[in-house]
């Protein structure tokens, strides 16, 4: 009898829940799509880190990306950098290119064109910060421990950006002499609050989180090894309400390191209900 329960269950969600994934040819960038069968679903486009590749289009994050298809999402799986069809390496990546495969996504008929958000962690919060500041079309930000500010591309150097915009590099706090101690150490944290001393460049680098055009989250994390990502995101808090940002915004701290906020989608989850797709 419990063998035939089981099989019951297995059945009715395949039979209540369906999704459909499709390659989409965008230069520069490699895109999944993953689309449910209700009409007008809200693109959500994730964006991995500094690990490059297209994380959200693994195995390990389907369980989580079906969890948004069955809440009658969208889910567009961008990688930007060390994927088939993108660039080798996070150096001087161009944020229209990016951009153009949201929208080319967003063609598709089950989308809403006018409801589209996009999440990242780390390198990639940094990215959907960005995008956001600079194209209105994307209508909601999830930035799971981010930087407040663009950071050089991952080059034996360091000498550039990470991104690019208009075919000029987005200015970015660069790696000084008093860096290169930590860097040595392989010590990130402390390289990254060193490098954000530069208090000049910072002031250049500092993303425009005023002009998103929609809600915006974010999770940091208290013990962050890599950067300082709950520091960071109070200068983001901070900016938004010295620029009297009229779209709502929210902080949640979480108690752990780096990679710890991303076991908390329950909250984005329900930030997106709340603030988004409700609106």
């Amino acid at each position: 009898m419990n063998h035939l329960k089981s099989l019951l269950v297995v059945l009715l969600t395949i039979f209540y829940f369906k999704s459909f994934s499709q390659t989409l040819a965008t230069p520069g960038v490699n895109s999944q799509l993953y689309v449910g069968e209700s009409d007008k679903q809200t693109l959500i486009v994730g964006l991995g880190g500094s690990e490059g590749g297209n994380p959200w289009a693994s195995n390990y994050w389907k369980p989580t990306r079906d969890e948004f298809i069955k809440k009658g999402y969208a889910f567009l799986a961008l990688g930007y950098f060390g994927a088939k069809g993108a660039p080798d390496t996070l150096d001087r990546i161009s944020l229209e290119k990016v951009h153009d495969a949201i929208i080319e996504a967003a063609k598709n008929p089950k989308i809403d064109k006018d409801k589209i958000a996009v999440i990242g962690g780390s390198k990639g919060g940094e990215l959907a910060l960005l995008l956001a500041s600079h194209f209105k079309d994307i209508t909601c930000v999830i930035a799971i421990v981010p930087s407040h500010v663009a950071f050089p591309g991952l080059t034996s150097h360091l000498s550039t950006s990470s991104w690019t915009y208009q075919d000029k590099e987005v200015p970015y706090v660069p790696v000084s002499e008093e860096t290169i101690p930590a860097l040595i150490k392989r010590d990130l944290r402390l390289a990254f609050d060193t490098m954000l001393k530069d208090t000049v460049a910072v002031e250049k680098a500092l993303i425009k989180v005023e002009n998103i055009n929609g809600p915006v989250l974010l999770m940091s994390a208290t013990k962050d090894e890599m950067w300082g990502s709950t520091p960071m995101s109070e200068a983001i808090v901070a900016r938004l309400q010295a620029k009297q940002s009229s779209h709502y915004y929210e902080h949640i701290v979480i108690e752990g390191g780096h990679t710890e906020p991303l076991k908390h989608f329950d909250k984005i989850f329900e930030f997106l209900m709340k603030h988004f797709q409700n609106e």
